[in-house]
């Protein structure tokens, strides 16, 4: 994902509704979300579905990150073995 460009990527849902098409296009090519306002407030983001899922992934790394650091602070040890086993039956999957 690219980073917004404030002066392009904000814009109020009464101009949003007259040119969805060029918006959608507009995010899908430049891969930079779109900010929707309501009422001079952000109401929701357009964001293109491969920069979504970039976030989730990146999410889901970030998570399995804190939870080691959790169980290493905790003590918790699981053996070499024992990791390379449960990676190789989760790439079975």
């Amino acid at each position: 994902m690219y980073k917004i460009r404030l002066d392009q990527d904000i814009q109020p849902l009464f101009k949003f509704r007259s040119k969805v098409v060029f918006h959608f296009d507009k995010v899908e090519q430049t891969k930079r979300p779109l900010i929707i306002t309501q009422n001079g407030k952000s109401s929701v983001i357009l964001l293109n579905v491969s920069a979504y899922q970039s976030l989730i992934d990146k999410l889901e790394v970030l998570g399995d990150i804190k939870l080691a650091e959790e169980h290493i602070n905790n003590g918790i040890e699981i053996a070499h073995q024992e990791v390379k086993m449960r990676v190789a039956k989760k790439s079975k999957l």
